[in-house]
């Protein structure tokens, strides 16, 4: 449960949440993703809904939780991304699904861009044990 000193109006993990946003986070953490956060981004950023984040120890993990996220959330909620950019050198790997964006960086990008630090007003949401 989120802290109502962050967000009054969120009393509810699951509330809120895009569809295919847990089914992304659950994909991450399948394939072995590392520290995997979902943060809530609506009222911060208003062109989308939550960021999921994540990372991968080399290219070929980066590409396979890519693969695993694109595939869970088409099965789960029935959505696509919009686009994914950054596949071929798997750095930093965008997936936009639109009400979602998704984050798979190499462990390096992830500490240089350091997205969690750039949006710390965002609420981090608890997405393990949340059905969805």
């Amino acid at each position: 449960m989120i802290s109502t000193s962050v967000n009054p109006t969120v009393d509810d993990p699951a509330r809120g949440l895009p569809a295919g946003c847990v089914a992304a986070a659950r994909a991450a953490d399948a394939k072995s993703g590392e520290d995997t956060v979902v943060l809530a981004m609506g009222e911060l950023l208003g062109l989308t809904d939550a960021f999921v984040i994540t990372s991968g120890r080399n290219p070929r993990q980066v590409r396979t939780i890519v693969e695993e996220i694109e595939r869970r959330v088409k099965a789960e909620a029935g959505v696509s991304p919009l686009r994914i950019e950054g596949a071929a050198d798997a750095r930093w790997v965008l997936m936009d699904y639109g009400d979602f964006l998704v984050h798979v960086f190499l462990e390096e990008a992830r500490e240089f861009y350091d997205l969690e630090h750039l949006w710390s007003a965002a609420p981090r949401i608890p997405w393990d044990g949340v059905s969805g």
